[in-house]
């Protein structure tokens, strides 16, 4: 990440929310006959590329699907050296982020991580705690159903409503998804934030992580700025609105 960040030229439409899955890092090895953990070595240039451009172009809230609840049925060796990365990474980036006024949370069930990387996690966090610019959220040890679930845990006794389900999501602060982004070619959500891209627009991309860069992110939004988000309403009631 540079050592500082410039505003880029506005775009036609920013999302307030952009959420990514971050997917073809084992893929993007295999082919260059690489052990899978290189690929989300590379990924992590991914990540760091695609911070400093949201940045750039004024979004406020980006999430990553860095460790999903699903991803410890992955070989031990992978996991093991993926907990090494996070914490190596965690070490390496924060300061260049606080730097650059980007806030960093963590979103999952953290307590499955081992003490030094929950006190690595709480650290960066109380690190940044303070920055505008741009929140990103690490979903970590995620999943969208565990989301809902913990929820709705939250809110037993209560009166639910749509607003109070909002409120008690672990991404609550960062709001409802306005574009949703999956690299690598597949087309699925993976139970990721299955709450809150119920309006999202999906862009689907066959790049590669490791090779997804500041031009990929920038045909997403152009893409996501051809779109008409009507929420249910008629094109004839947004133009009836605009006028």
């Amino acid at each position: 990440m540079s050592s500082e960040i410039k505003q880029s030229e506005p775009l036609a439409a920013i999302p307030r929310h952009v959420a990514i899955v971050m997917d073809g890092n084992g893929r993007w090895a295999k082919k260059r006959n690489m052990p899978r953990l290189y690929g989300h070595r590379k990924g992590v240039e991914a990540v760091r590329t695609t911070i400093e451009a949201a940045a750039k172009v004024g979004i406020k809230n980006l999430s990553f699907f860095a460790f999903s609840s699903e991803n410890w049925k992955r070989p031990q060796e992978e996991v093991e050296g993926l907990m090494k990365l996070f914490l190596s990474s965690l070490k390496l980036e924060i300061p260049k982020l606080k730097k650059n006024n980007i806030r960093v949370k963590f979103i999952g069930d953290l307590e499955r991580f081992s003490q030094q990387l929950q006190e690595s996690i709480k650290s960066s966090e109380e690190m940044t705690r303070n920055c505008s610019l741009l929140t990103v959220n690490f979903c970590v040890n995620y999943g969208g159903r565990w989301d809902i679930i913990q929820a709705a845990q939250k809110l037993v006794g209560q009166n639910l409503d749509e607003e109070a389900f909002d409120k008690a999501m672990a991404l609550a602060e960062s709001g409802n998804v306005d574009l949703f982004i999956r690299t690598s070619g597949e087309q699925r959500i993976s139970n990721f934030m299955l709450w809150q891209i119920a309006y999202s627009e999906l862009y689907f991309t066959p790049v590669l992580w490791p090779d997804f860069g500041e031009k990929d992110f920038i045909d997403a939004l152009n893409w996501y700025a051809t779109r008409e988000r009507r929420f249910g309403k008629t094109s004839e009631q947004l133009e009836s609105a605009k006028s």
